[in-house]
């Protein structure tokens, strides 16, 4: 297939090398070129812009950071976009602007199939996500290709949209954990306390959990090479408070979370794993 990926960050450039080393004729774009250079050695080629990257494609592929940048990169490419491709928006974008691509993708003549993904850069690189689709049930053949090179698994979950509210639900859960270990280790620490004692404590119990491991043990080593970054999880966090104003529903683990991060990332760690949010229990 010929496909477009556009947005070559910490999961669109591992997917957009999937995808090449699959065999697909893949065209990346990157708003920072030097970005999407190292994709021209595994295959793909290299556009100077969006609208290079699609002339001719049948898969439209978004992997970008929020909704602007989405919208902007889709308009700037509708001169070359087929009219019968399909647009795949993996990006986590939020309820309001799926909204917004939908309508976009309505007002181009293209099909659209909303497809978060749920995993980090290592998944992503070994091509283990898990794809959440959704979709006209039509499509679910043409676009079932690219997710079998991509995931692990793919759950269609209805019409275009609901897989983006699932994502938040899912990232809900994801940052309420990340909280709960940085301060659960924040606190060991400040006890007085070796902090693995505290995993040693619940390993292999009902209140273990593998995340909890990773993150943890990265938090003790003062390891945190971007899987995920603060700044990220913090527009993530964003979203999902969003998506609780539109579903009237009180959400104050995601708010403390969100205050979390934003300290974490006024202090300097924008850029580092989300897991260094620990450090917004002291700051």
């Amino acid at each position: 297939m010929k496909i477009a990926v556009l947005g070559t960050g910490l999961m669109g450039a591992p997917i957009a090398a999937n995808l090449a080393a699959a065999g697909h004729d893949v065209r990346v774009w990157n708003r920072t070129r030097a970005k999407a250079e190292p994709l021209a050695a595994k295959g793909a080629t290299v556009a100077d812009t969006p609208a290079d990257a699609v002339e001719g494609v049948e898969v439209l592929l978004t992997v970008l950071n929020d909704g602007p940048a989405v919208t902007a990169a889709v308009e700037a490419a509708t001169p070359s976009l087929p009219h019968d491709a399909v647009w795949i928006q993996a990006s986590t974008v939020g309820v309001d602007a799926t909204e917004d691509h939908i309508a976009l993708a309505r007002s181009l003549g293209l099909e659209f199939v909303d497809a978060p993904v749920l995993g980090s850069t290592k998944p992503a690189a070994e091509g283990k996500l898990v794809v959440l689709a959704s979709g006209a049930d039509e499509l679910r053949d043409r676009v079932q290709p690219v997710f079998d090179v991509i995931g692990a698994r793919t759950m269609w979950v209805g019409e275009a949209g609901a897989s983006s509210k699932l994502k938040l639900v899912a990232n809900s859960w994801v940052l309420a954990l990340t909280a709960a270990v940085g301060e659960a280790v924040a606190l060991a620490e400040s006890s007085g306390l070796d902090p693995k004692l505290f995993l040693e404590a619940v390993s292999g119990g009902a209140m273990d959990c593998a995340y909890l491991q990773t993150k943890g043990n990265a938090i003790i080593e003062r390891s945190f090479p971007p899987a995920f970054t603060v700044q990220n999880a913090l527009k993530d966090a964003s979203l999902v408070n969003e998506a609780g104003v539109r579903a009237n529903v009180r959400l104050d683990v995601a708010q403390a979370s969100a205050a979390r991060l934003n300290r974490a990332v006024t202090s300097g760690h924008g850029d580092e794993d989300m897991a260094a949010s620990y450090y917004a229990s002291y700051e």
